[in-house]
């Protein structure tokens, strides 16, 4: 017994049960905090993200009582310590950092804001939330085709501004070029059939065109940038089989996929009023002559 006292009279040994003594209480705190939450909240995100964070603050705590305990003596030690762990730190939550410093980017310098139809992370859809963490998108495309909801939520970290591309459909131009593409036969009237084009995209397009030119004029005042053609235009390209004609128009970035089915609707109803003088062309198999097949019989 004596040589126990004797032990425990020792510096050394003291510090070290003091140290125990200070981790088992952390440890302690932990755990109640932990069954606390789960009493408490009842929401299963929150109180899994609570408990986690709990964890955490804890193993640091308990790593900064190891330290000071055992490592450094004077207050100039104490300093070194303490930018160790603020540099630990920035190291562990860079990502966490990165998506604050990322939502004052995007607030600061107007990268996009709710309502905006962005790709970010190459996920596309219309930013429905911006907080100081994430990005929260409706997606778009995926399994459904061109720009209908897929219904999925996508929440993306802010950290992502600063690592690639952020493609903005609607930032300072709410209109975006779009192409379909017609095919007709040769023999078909090619003149005929570029002016029944242009003029069923005319009919549908105008007000489009309108505004675009209006938001155009002022996106060449602010940028660097050539004054575009923003009425529709039509380029031909001859193939083998069949003649193209690529119908290039502006429309609103929202009504990209309903504008295909409008203008393909129209045109294709046109080119059959023209009672064969235009014909749309197909994939076609014609056989000149089957070769003749000389059959002998012998007995």
């Amino acid at each position: 017994m004596q040589a126990l006292l004797d032990i425990l009279k020792e510096p050394i040994v003291l510090k070290i049960l003091k140290t125990l003594l200070w981790v088992l209480g952390v440890v302690i705190l932990i755990i109640f905090l932990r069954k606390m939450a789960k009493k408490r909240i009842t929401n299963l995100n929150y109180r899994y993200n609570i408990q986690k964070t709990i964890e955490m603050v804890g193993y640091f705590l308990i790593v900064m009582i190891i330290l000071l305990s055992f490592t450094f003596s004077n207050l100039k030690d104490y300093t070194v310590i303490i930018g160790l762990f603020t540099a630990g730190i920035a190291f562990t939550l860079q990502e966490l950092i990165l998506s604050v410093a990322g939502s004052f980017y995007i607030f600061v310098l107007r990268l996009y804001k709710p309502g905006d139809r962005i790709e970010l992370n190459n996920i596309r859809g219309d930013v429905i939330d911006i907080n100081t963490m994430y990005t929260t998108i409706m997606e778009i495309g995926e399994w459904v085709s061109t720009d209908n909801y897929s219904g999925r939520i996508v929440k993306i970290s802010n950290s992502f501004v600063f690592k690639g591309p952020i493609k903005n459909y609607s930032m300072d131009f709410h209109f975006l070029w779009d192409e379909i593409v017609v095919m007709i036969t040769y023999g078909s009237d090619l003149e005929l059939a570029q002016k029944i084009i242009l003029k069923d995209a005319l009919g549908l397009i105008s007000e489009y065109t309108e505004k675009s030119k209006k938001e155009w004029k002022g996106m060449v005042d602010r940028y660097y940038i050539e004054n575009a053609t923003l009425d529709p235009t039509i380029a031909i390209k001859l193939t083998s089989n069949w003649i193209e004609l690529n119908l290039r128009y502006v429309t609103d970035y929202r009504l990209r996929r309903t504008m295909k089915h409008q203008l393909f609707e129209k045109i294709e109803k046109s080119i059959a009023a023209t009672n064969g003088k235009v014909s749309i062309a197909s994939t076609t198999i014609q056989l000149i002559k089957i070769p003749e097949v000389e059959v002998r019989m012998k007995s």
